[in-house]
């Protein structure tokens, strides 16, 4: 299930002006634009690509009813395009094809994830909503990955509903950190939507809704039983500890949320182990991301499970990823032909493309190719179809399967390129067609312009 249905309004309006633009000039033919990234964030030396399974039920529902069109005809910018216009619109649907790699794939800056064929106005439409889920959702699932990593084994949960630009944006990051390898999330209705694992606990306001901490404590537990996680530090962290010893073994887990938690999560397991309560865990959370978990891992706190909210699921540090959509081949009669971006720092590559991996002999990725689609070329094809006439080739993978690929996947990024700090870079070349075909091209529009 995705974010429910999203027709053709789901688009910024100056891909309907230029649609007008098409049809009014008979640009209606076959066109192909390929999504990617053209430079990794900082900090970030891969990316973990998600958002597939939104971009493609988008594109199956593409469409415009009656009171969007109605609404067209409104927009002063579309004033002048005509009837014919707002008719084409009426009947439009996606029937092209689809290219992507599957989600879960580590990416690399200059790789298209998408690659989308089809009437240039069906195409150029999908441009909006395709880089907004696409790039979002690949943002928090990069994000998740590098703090599923640096737990080294320790579970993730998301936590950040309540901090994501939007419950839209809440949903679509609980997914999307599922794939970097959460074991779950505190959105109930992405636990819905999805079939996520859902956690929760409660928060200091339940404490003090009692006299005592005790009593809130007793009356806790009295509902939950062995699925109780007690919050200890509304009031003193380790007082609170000494109170929650009272449930022996039975206790699930006590949540810290504040303070020094290297030292508080040592003073509490000593307390919880004096009592027999050697398998109760502790659950940390409170501001929490890749660096700070890295350091409490390696300073040896006994935390067993992470609550990451804020810098999770906004990736805080890197709120953004600057994705593309750019059009690289257009079908002019008949014949084929290639189209780049001259532009200084933006210039792009003609033609499609494929992408094929190689891998060394330990069985971790050795490098990547970018070349044109109908090469032959050494390792792995990444892309795959996955949509023809503007249909699903297949069923999508389950969540669970997803998240174990990209698991597997990630394993095999070597792992300088993977450290969080100065990570090493991961080789990424361009064939020599390819090459050639876009300094043919380049010269070719130097000419003309």
């Amino acid at each position: 299930m995705g974010e429910g249905r999203m027709r053709g309004l789901a688009t910024d309006l100056y891909q309907l002006t230029m649609a007008a633009g098409y049809l009014a000039n008979g640009k209606t033919g076959e066109a192909t634009f390929e999504l990617f990234v053209r430079r990794l964030p900082p900090r970030r030396s891969w990316l973990l690509a998600a958002g597939l399974e939104q971009a493609l039920e988008y594109l199956r529902d593409l469409s415009f009813d009656g009171h969007e069109i109605d609404y067209l005809r409104r927009v002063p910018m579309l004033a002048r395009v005509g009837e014919p216009f707002f008719e084409y619109l009426r009947e439009l649907r996606f029937t092209g094809e689809v290219w992507a790699v599957p989600e879960g794939t580590p990416v690399f800056a200059g790789e298209p994830i998408l690659r989308v064929t089809g009437p240039l106005i069906e195409a150029q439409i999908a441009e909006t909503y395709l880089l907004s889920t696409i790039n979002f959702q690949t943002l928090i699932a990069t994000k998740a990955a590098r703090i599923v990593g640096a737990a080294r084994g320790r579970s993730i949960v998301e936590f950040g509903a309540r901090r994501c630009h939007g419950f839209g944006a809440a949903l679509l990051a609980a997914r999307a950190a599922f794939i970097g390898g959460c074991i779950g999330t505190s959105n109930v209705e992405a636990g819905y939507r999805y079939g996520l694992p859902v956690f929760g606990t409660a928060a200091h306001s339940f404490t003090q809704a009692f006299d005592e901490e005790a009593e809130a404590f007793r009356a806790f537990y009295e509902l939950f039983g062995d699925q109780t996680t007690l919050l200890l530090d509304t009031y003193d962290t380790i007082t609170a500890a000494h109170l929650a010893t009272e449930f022996g073994s039975r206790l699930r887990g006590v949540r810290l949320d504040s303070g020094d938690l290297d030292r508080l999560s040592r003073e509490v397991r000593s307390i919880l182990d004096q009592a027999g309560m050697e398998k109760t865990t502790i659950m940390a959370s409170g501001d929490l991301n890749e660096d700070r978990i890295e350091e409490l891992i390696g300073g040896g706190a006994p935390i067993d499970i992470f609550g990451v909210g804020t810098e999770l699921s906004t990736s805080r540090d890197e709120p953004a990823l600057g994705g593309v959509y750019k059009l690289v081949e257009m079908t002019r009669n008949s014949q084929l032909v290639p189209k780049m971006k001259l532009s200084r720092d933006k210039a792009t590559y003609p033609n499609r493309k494929q992408i094929w991996r190689r891998q060394g002999v330990d069985g971790h990725f050795a490098g990547d190719l970018i070349g044109l689609a109908e090469e032959a070329a050494a390792g792995a094809p990444l892309l795959e179809r996955v949509m023809v006439g503007g249909k699903e080739c297949r069923p999508a993978p389950t969540l669970p399967e997803i998240q174990d690929y990209a698991r597997e996947q990630i394993e095999r990024i070597p792992a300088g390129v993977r450290a969080l700090a100065d990570p090493t870079v991961y080789p990424v070349s361009y064939s020599e067609q390819l090459e050639a075909a876009q300094a043919t091209l380049r010269r070719e529009l130097e000419r003309q312009h």
